[in-house]
Order: structure tokens, then sequence, then C-alpha cells
């Protein structure tokens, strides 16, 4: 029975990952991407310019939905651990999921509402988000503390699996190609007109629809945890969060490990959200190639998450936190200093060097696989390392804070890449202030203990 509710608890991870690989980073943002450059083309800005607004508009739009979650999330957890009740509020933000990602396909390629989908994006990456609280709160209650590691690398590695197959299912049977056929060389299913992006525009509808049935396994299997239930009290609810937020002062590893976690997750998840659209605007990629990118990304993620998940029982999760930390300031200064000629002022070779893919392409695709595997094992690692810092009983609380460290400057770094991009118009110097971001969560790393903290 409990490894049913553990399968059931990494399905959440299959279901919900399509969200950040066809929508954040690989499909979506880069039709996006791609679609407002041509608009602010149109209206008589240059290619770098249009270009530098895309990425600016769709940077702002990150940074609000980011402030919206950092507001909200520690206040959730604390009325789900206050109330005792955790699947009320999953069914809830599953729908603002669906929502969300469903209206997406409203964005056309000529004329586009461009404010109307950011909108809609951010509504479902915050049903998402707020789901993941609830989710993973449950995750002190599957399993000894000696194992959380483990489920928690393997829930990783079986999400970007998931993210995975329905990635290239969307590039096989509904994704155009410029030749208006998928990848495969297939007509887009269900009559979807090439010529208006429909194949592209259905990722939205189809990453609501695969959601919707793979929740079906952790609505079945995984049931709310044992224990009194009380009516929702908002005022308790919020002196508790108060006095938790008090007891930082005298908690000085956890404090220094949500600062940590709240600079590389932020700075994570912005090379996930401008990663795509980097690669569409900078390097000139197509959608669909930034689709095999992204499986390539994917199964980079899938492999290293698990291989991250038994170091983490092994060494623990720090060590895993630093490692992949490092690997991502290696992208970031690669990203900064690469265009489609030179690697920070060395020529590239002009000629294709493999499968018709320049140097400029192959490096990128080499950062697509650390972004993806070390990417993928930080963040398993990193719900371990806050296991370490709750107790079963204020998981969700605990999950909440968590959240707000991952959220409470998540307009900040999109802000930043937005601003030093339109100040600079240089959309590679605009991702600059990631690799700041990513060196101070290695500082405040230093203070927080590898076993985390007693029960308190």
């Amino acid at each position: 029975m409990q490894r049913r509710r553990i399968w059931g608890w990494w399905f959440f991870d299959w279901a919900s990952q399509p969200y950040s690989t066809l929508l954040l980073t690989f499909v979506f943002s880069v039709y996006f991407a791609d679609v407002a450059k041509h608009h602010f083309m149109t209206i008589g800005a240059s290619s770098t310019l249009a270009g530098a607004q895309a990425q600016a508009l769709w940077g702002y739009g990150l940074s609000i939905s980011g402030l919206v979650i950092a507001a909200l999330a520690p206040v959730l957890g604390a009325i789900a651990d206050t109330s005792g009740r955790r699947m009320p509020w999953i069914w809830l933000f599953s729908g603002i999921y669906v929502f969300g990602a469903t209206g997406l396909w409203l964005l056309m390629p000529e004329q586009p509402a461009l404010i109307q989908a950011v909108i809609l994006f951010g509504i479902g990456l915050i049903g998402m988000e707020f789901a993941t609280i609830f989710t993973n709160a449950l995750l002190p209650g599957l399993a000894p503390r000696s194992e959380t590691g483990r489920i928690s690398g393997s829930g990783y590695a079986f999400g970007y699996l998931g993210g995975v197959v329905a990635l290239v299912i969307m590039l096989a049977a509904f994704q155009e190609t410029p030749t208006g056929r998928t990848l495969v060389g297939l007509e887009p299913l269900f009559g979807l007109d090439a010529a208006q992006r429909e194949g592209t525009r259905f990722v939205g509808p189809f990453v609501a629809l695969w959601y919707i049935v793979f929740m079906v396994p952790f609505f079945l299997w995984v049931k709310e945890p044992p224990g009194p239930r009380a009516p929702i009290r908002l005022r308790v609810a919020l002196l508790d969060l108060w006095l938790l937020l008090r007891s930082l002062r005298h908690r000085r590893s956890l404090a220094s490990w949500l600062g940590s976690s709240m600079l590389s997750r932020d700075a994570l998840n912005a090379l996930y959200g401008f990663g795509g659209v980097y690669a569409g605007t900078v390097l000139g990629w197509p959608v669909f190639l930034v689709g095999v990118f992204g499986v390539i990304s994917a199964i980079a993620a899938a492999i290293i998450s698990w291989l991250g998940g038994r170091a983490d029982r092994r060494w623990g999760p720090r060590p895993v936190i630093i490692a992949c930390t490092l690997a991502l300031i290696l992208v970031c200064m690669t990203i900064v200093g690469m265009d489609r000629q030179s690697l920070y002022g060395m020529a590239l070779p002009r000629a294709p060097l493999l499968a018709g893919l320049h140097a400029p392409d192959l490096i990128f695709f080499a950062c697509g696989v650390l972004i993806g595997g070390a990417g993928g094992a930080l963040q398993a690692a990193s719900r371990t390392m806050m296991v370490r810092h709750t107790t079963e009983e204020r998981a969700t609380e605990g999950f909440g804070l968590y959240a707000l460290s991952g959220k409470a400057t998540a307009f900040l770094a999109p802000f930043l890449i937005a601003t030093v991009t339109d100040l600079t118009g240089d959309q590679r110097i605009g991702i600059s202030p990631l690799i700041v971001m990513f060196l101070l969560a290695l500082v405040l790393l230093g203070w927080v203990r590898p076993e985390g903290e007693a029960r308190q």
C-alpha cells in the first residue's frame, strides 16, 4: 500500500512537469518570443530591439506571477497545516493549472494578444506552483528520512521522463516545422492548420489534457494523511506563520538555507524561462529545433536526477547542491559570452560541424544537458534539504516557506534580466545577473548544516 502511495506521489511530477518542459522552456515560450518579435518588427523595431522587447515582456510577466506566488505561498501553507487538509487545495490549484494552460491556444500568430497570453500563462504557472507546495508537503510522510533523498530524486527523474515523453509526442504528432509537417513528416493531427500555427498552439491544451489524465493515479492512490481536521482559521494560521518567521532569527541553518535556495532556484527558473527565448532570438533556432533541444535536455535531467538521488542518499543533499550550482554558473558564463560568430571574442568555425549544426548550436546543446541535468538534481536535493529542516506535522507550512524562498525574489531574476536587456539592448548581457545570484547562493550555503535541524 505504501509503495503504491509513493508511485501516486511520483505521478504528480509526471503529470505537472510538461508545464515547465513544454510551456515554460521549450515550446510555448519560444513560440511566444517568435510571435512577439515579429509583432514588434511589424510596428517598426529592428530585429535586435524586437527580440529584446519580446524577452523583456516575457520577463515582466514572469515577475508578476512570481510576486503573487511569493505573497500567498506561506499563507496557504499555514492555513493547510492548521486545518489538517491538503488534498482539497491540490484539487483547486489543479483546476487553475488546467484553465491557464488551455487558454494559451488563443495566442494567434497574427495580431497576437500578447498581454492576454502572458496573463494566462501566469495563471497556469501559479496553479502549478501552489499545487506543488501541497504535494511536496506529503513527502515527509512517505518514508523514513534516510529514504527521502532517493524518493525525491526518483520523483524528479520520473517527472522529467514524463516531460520527455510529452515533448516527443508534441514534436511528432502536432507541432509543425517550416515545411508544414511535424518533425517525423506527418500532417498535424486532428486537422490542425499549420498555416495558423495551430499545431504549435495546441501545446497549451495538450499540457492540460496530459495533466488531467495522469493526475488520476495521484488522486486514487494518495490519500489525505491521518490526523485531526479543523475549520480554516485565517487568524490562527497567520499567527503561526508569524511565529515561524520570527523563529528564523534563532535558526541560522534554516534561515541560511531559505536564503540560498531563494537565490539558486530563482536563477534556475530564469534559466528555464529564458533558455528557449535565447535560442530562438539570439541563435535563430526555429521552434521545432528548440523542441529537439528540449528532448535532449529532459533526458539528461531524468538520468542525472535519478543519479543525484542516489548521491543524495550516500553523501547528503549539500554536496549535490554545490556541484549542480557550479555547473549552472558555467552555463550562464557560456551564454553571456556566445553569439552566432564567437565565444568571448574567439571566432567560431563557420562551417557546420555535426548534422548541419554549427559550433554555437552544439555548445548550446551541451548547455542544455547541464541545465536539465544540474537543474533537476538541484531541485531534488533542495527538496530533501527542506525535509531535514521541517517535521511531518508542519510540512505544508515549511514547504510554503520553501516556496516563498523560491518565489520571494522570483520577480527579481526576470526583472533584472528584463531591465538589463532593456538598458543594454543585448539579450546575452541580460543573462549576467544570474551568475551573481548563483554565487551568492553558494556563499549562504556555507551556514547550512548538512543534517538540517533537530525537531523544533
